[in-house]
Parts: structure tokens; sequence; C-alpha cells
């Protein structure tokens, strides 16, 4: 089932809306966005090696939070086949990078639409919880550079995908 990405009060869909599909098989965590209407209006990095990268998230990214135990983990994913993830003990607390093999990212374009699709390896004390607890997000940046949140829920004034309340998705 594709679950719609609202954008935040703050910030412009310029006509576009995106969605996004989650399926969680054992230890891998499969996501699919969909980014739709005048995507040649957003700006995407040019493709490059699957790289670890931090910063991800000041363009277009695509993200994904997941619950764990004592804390969260934070998955950014690049159309440009650039990933970085995180592992946080408490609210923005304890942040460190996670260790894990890169995630498997595709993405296709035709005219008005835009898909990147990833298969990530989630967190050991991720696998044995019944409902993974998750946010679901991304940051789209126009090519005129203005910066859009989207997110399942926004439960605070000002975008913030860590915020408690934005794990707002239970995959069994």
């Amino acid at each position: 089932m594709r679950l719609p990405l609202i954008p935040h009060p703050t910030s412009s869909p310029a006509g576009l809306t995106l969605e996004v599909e989650a399926r969680r098989a054992g230890r891998v965590l499969s996501l699919e966005y969909v980014l739709a209407g005048p995507v040649e209006r957003v700006w995407r990095p040019e493709a490059a090696a699957r790289v670890r990268t931090d910063g991800l998230w000041q363009a277009t990214c695509f993200e994904a939070f997941v619950r764990t135990t004592g804390g969260y983990v934070e998955y950014n994913l690049s159309p440009s086949g650039a990933w970085a993830a995180y592992r946080f003990d408490g609210y923005r607390e304890g942040m460190r990078e996670l260790e894990m093999l890169a995630p498997f990212i595709v993405t296709r374009s035709a005219p008005g639409q835009f898909v990147l699709t990833a298969d990530v390896a989630l967190s050991e004390d991720a696998v044995g919880a019944a409902n993974l607890k998750t946010g679901l997000a991304a940051v789209i940046r126009g090519v005129d550079g203005a910066i859009g949140y989207w997110a399942l829920a926004h439960p605070s004034d000002k975008p913030d995908f860590h915020h408690p309340d934005s794990f707002a998705l239970d995959l069994t």
C-alpha cells in the first residue's frame, strides 16, 4: 500500500505529490518513493558511486527512521546512489554512524514522475520487533533552491523528522 507523504505547512509542494511504499521482509526494509508532478523542477544530484556521504539531508534526499531498542536509526538515500545511516540513543542524542552494508538504490524517471527504490539492512536491534515503528520522509530541493520537507506526519510547527510522533507507521 502506498502512503502519501505530506509537505510541512512551511513548505511549498510546487504541484508535486509524494507517495511511499514500505515493506519489511526479515532484516530488509524495502522502500519505494514515487514523486509525481513537475519533477523537472526538482534538483537531483548526478549519479555516483554507492558511497556513504554525510549531509545528504541538505538537498533532495529520501529518508527512513526506524525505532530500535533504546533509540532509533536514520537512513538517508540520495538519488545519486550516495547514502548515510546513523544510530541515535534518544531524541537527537548520541548520533553516530551505523555500520552496515551499502543499501541497494535504484532510480528511474519518466515524464512527470521520479521513483527511488531502496533495500536497506535493518539493524539487529530492530529485527526482533513485532511492530517496527517507522517514520518516512523526504527533503525535496527545487532547482530554484527552495527546500520542501515531506513526511507521514508533522507533529511540530517546525520540520522535525526526528520527533517521536513522526514514527507514524507500524510495519509488521
